[in-house]
């Protein structure tokens, strides 16, 4: 039985962008990177060292390569924040792309992209 989400796979086009756009523009941190020398390279990222739950950025390229049948797109993924104002001001000042703040009935929420134009969502949750 499934008893929680381990890793969310994040296929980027430029592994090293993605990780400073993660770590230095979001926040998060840099849980462990792997490079096998023959191309396949992962880096292991999430909010805080001790998250349930982290993002592997994997190489589009290189997994499309080796996996055809993958569906490389990006996945719907919602993160949550104690202070979604805060947050919205700090992404805003760095030039990300952010949304409009939207009142939903489970609470405040805004989106953003990353440099690639991928877009993910921010939920207030106190």
């Amino acid at each position: 039985m499934i008893n929680k989400l381990g890793q969310v796979m994040l296929y980027v086009d430029n592994q090293d962008e993605a990780l400073r756009f993660w770590t230095e523009t979001v926040g998060f941190h840099v849980i462990s990177e792997e490079d096998n020398g023959e191309g396949m390279r992962w880096i292991e990222i999430a909010p805080s060292k001790s998250s349930e739950t982290s993002i592997i950025l994997h190489n589009k390229e290189f997994v499309a390569k080796m996996s055809p049948e993958l569906n490389l797109g990006t996945p719907s993924l919602l993160f949550f924040t104690e202070n979604l104002e805060r947050l919205y001001d700090d992404l805003s000042s760095k030039s990300v792309t952010v949304g409009e703040m939207v009142n939903m009935p489970s609470g405040k929420v805004f989106n953003f992209a990353d440099f690639e134009g991928n877009y993910f969502a921010v939920m207030e949750k106190k």
